[in-house]
């Protein structure tokens, strides 16, 4: 990877993105080793701070750096001195003070971690976890492998990108980084990318994601390699944005039936958490062709890609200087 930081999809271009995928399929065979660890990141700090919570993205980061060999600290918000209102800068300076050569960052506005990169106040990579409703850029790397390894003829795909694969992300578009960090990641690796919802959840200026628009999940079905369903984010919802969860089930929800029309190959994809029996219902959830426990094996290798990509031929922070 060119950059020292990963916090938007954007920051990657097709060789890189590739380079991500293929180096993560290197790191998923440590997993089936008897010993799960790499030493390359010895001696390095990695500091995953969350300003959200965050169950799954935060121990995926910290098993990765772990795998590496690298030092983990946990930094939450809450119970912290962020709690009694100290600023993102202090915060930082602290972190920087550490010594830390990674700061893994979620936060719930949108545009903190691009903050944290150019600020100059850590001397380290900063890769973002999630902002806001901004983006989520490894999330969109692990969809982005799990559809390569589930769709390639041998398994893997090594070297290759998505060209010509056909991806819906359905469902809270409006609320979704999940479903702009993907947009942008699938359409540069290639894949043709329909984005599916109720207008209401549809954000202004879609047109201008490199993207198409429907509003009919019934019609994009049978021409879909994957469907990624995302969760509705009733917490970040101040107005009502459909009737009724039933109405929204019914009309944008995957059960067995819609399942069915899609093609044989075809895999359903899920970020997590679910909200079982309104956008997705158990029978698709648990059926083979759901990717969702896959998606979150597949992160840890990633995010190790991420890590060992950004840190592993880098000196340790401790030695850079404050600034760029």
């Amino acid at each position: 990877m060119m950059k020292r930081h990963l916090i938007s999809a954007t920051d990657l271009s097709r060789d890189d993105a590739v380079l991500v995928l293929d180096t993560a399929e290197e790191m998923a065979r440590i997993a089936d080793r008897p010993i799960k660890k790499l030493p390359t990141l010895r001696g390095r700090t990695v500091v995953n701070l969350f300003f959200e919570d965050s169950t799954r993205t935060r121990i995926s980061f910290e098993a990765a750096a772990k795998r590496l060999s690298a030092d983990v600290i946990n930094f939450s918000a809450k119970g912290s001195s962020v709690s009694k209102g100290e600023s993102l800068k202090d915060t930082a300076l602290t972190l920087q003070a550490m010594g830390a050569d990674a700061v893994v960052i979620r936060h719930h506005d949108s545009g903190a971690p691009h903050r944290l990169a150019t600020s100059g106040w850590i001397g380290g990579s900063v890769v973002n976890a999630g902002d806001g409703t901004h983006e989520h850029p490894t999330q969109a790397l692990l969809d982005a492998f799990t559809i390569r390894r589930r769709l390639a003829a041998d398994g893997q795909g090594l070297g290759t990108d998505l060209a010509g694969r056909r991806v819906t992300v359905v469902g809270d578009i409006l609320h979704s980084r999940v479903a702009r960090s993907n947009v942008q990641l699938l359409h540069t690796l290639g894949a043709e990318v329909t984005v599916v919802a109720p207008p209401t959840l549809v954000p202004i200026g879609v047109e201008h994601w490199p993207c198409a628009v429907s509003y009919d999940l019934d019609a994009v079905l049978p021409k879909s390699d994957a469907v990624m369903m995302l969760r509705v984010q009733r917490e970040r919802m101040n107005a009502a944005y459909f009737p009724t969860e039933r109405e929204y089930a019914r009309r944008y929800g995957l059960d067995g039936d819609r399942m069915s029309r899609m093609p044989g190959h075809a895999i359903v994809m899920h970020p997590g958490p679910m909200n079982r029996g309104m956008e997705i219902t158990a029978e698709v959830a648990d059926s083979p062709r759901c990717t969702a426990v896959e998606q979150v094996t597949n992160g840890v290798s990633i995010r190790m890609a991420v890590l060992y990509l950004l840190l592993g031929g880098a000196e340790p922070a401790a030695t850079k200087e404050t600034h760029e």
